[in-house]
């Protein structure tokens, strides 16, 4: 058994995984994945096993990486690892936190139990909660740490834009744009979403001085992208020109992105939570000072 903990990182996230081992100063050790033509996985990991390992993937995209996830912890308590701590940017099945219809099923619940009989810490970034507040309330382990990409997209809409009105384009943005508040004293507006579909959002924002402002969307995530989609409409066609984004977790489902910068959005602003084009804001300095070695 060896000592020195090491990073594990997978293709699909290996640039993020390099750099966040690169700052703990441990080694970094890549996963080797084979898909089977009937869609099976195919893991290789490492041959000799520490007795801590940092797995650094987001649960994007999320099922075959969460049967990937339980083929590789089994793995590695088989071969004696004993701390395992999973660091994924961005946490999936956050968002059915409530049976809506009779029948349901509560996907948060099952997922939080699921990592908590498998690891022991948990990292992530702004995960998308909202009528369970704590993480450590859906992952009972014995650390469940929540960052927020908020303060770093602030210093960077500092540096890109030098007269900035932020806009959160429902009421669910709004803590975003109030810690990004805390170190930066923006103006900013939040919106009112009515939400009539998957793919179909209304969005009413109050009234506001807009002209020769710098415009910046704010938001955690961008899925469908239909809510910053339909607010940039409504924003362009009053009449402003410099229209930017923001956002934590570019999902970017389908050609949403291609979508939204055909709306007359300048630029998009992402955190590499999710790997896209649109990655310009590194989350490896907040997550290592969040991992303790």
């Amino acid at each position: 058994m060896f000592f020195e903990p090491l990073l594990l990182g997978f293709p699909d996230y290996h640039l993020q995984g390099k750099n966040l081992a690169r700052l703990l100063d441990i080694e970094y050790v890549e996963a080797e994945l084979h898909q089977f033509p009937d869609g099976e996985s195919k893991i290789r990991l490492p041959v000799d096993i520490p007795s801590t390992i940092v797995i650094c993937r987001s649960l994007d995209s999320p099922n075959n990486k969460l049967i990937e996830l339980i083929f590789t912890v089994k793995e590695l308590r088989q071969k004696g690892c004993e701390r395992i701590i999973l660091v994924a940017p961005y946490l999936c099945y956050m968002r059915q936190d409530k049976a809506f219809e009779p029948g349901e099923v509560v996907s948060q619940r099952w997922v939080g139990k699921l990592l908590s009989s498998l690891v022991d810490e948990v990292i992530t970034v702004d995960p998308h909660l909202h009528r369970v507040k704590k993480l450590e309330d859906i992952i009972n382990v014995k650390r469940a740490v929540t960052l927020s990409a908020a303060p770093l997209i602030g210093n960077l809409i500092s540096l890109q834009v030098s007269n900035p009105l932020i806009i959160g384009p429902d009421e669910e943005s709004k803590q975003w744009i109030e810690q990004i508040n805390e170190l930066h004293d923006f103006d900013y507006i939040v919106g009112e979403k009515t939400r009539l579909g998957d793919k179909d959002v209304n969005v009413v924002l109050p009234p506001s001085e807009m002209e020769d402002r710098d415009v910046v969307l704010v938001d955690d995530m961008a899925s469908t992208g239909k809510t910053l989609i339909n607010t940039a409409q409504q924003l362009v066609e009053t009449g402003v020109e410099n229209l930017y984004c923001a956002i934590t977790h570019p999902l970017f489902i389908g050609s949403a992105y291609e979508e939204l910068l055909a709306t007359g959005v300048k630029a998009v602003w992402s955190t590499d939570s999710v790997t896209h084009p649109s990655n310009c804001i590194s989350l490896a300095s907040i997550l290592s000072e969040a991992i303790n070695l």
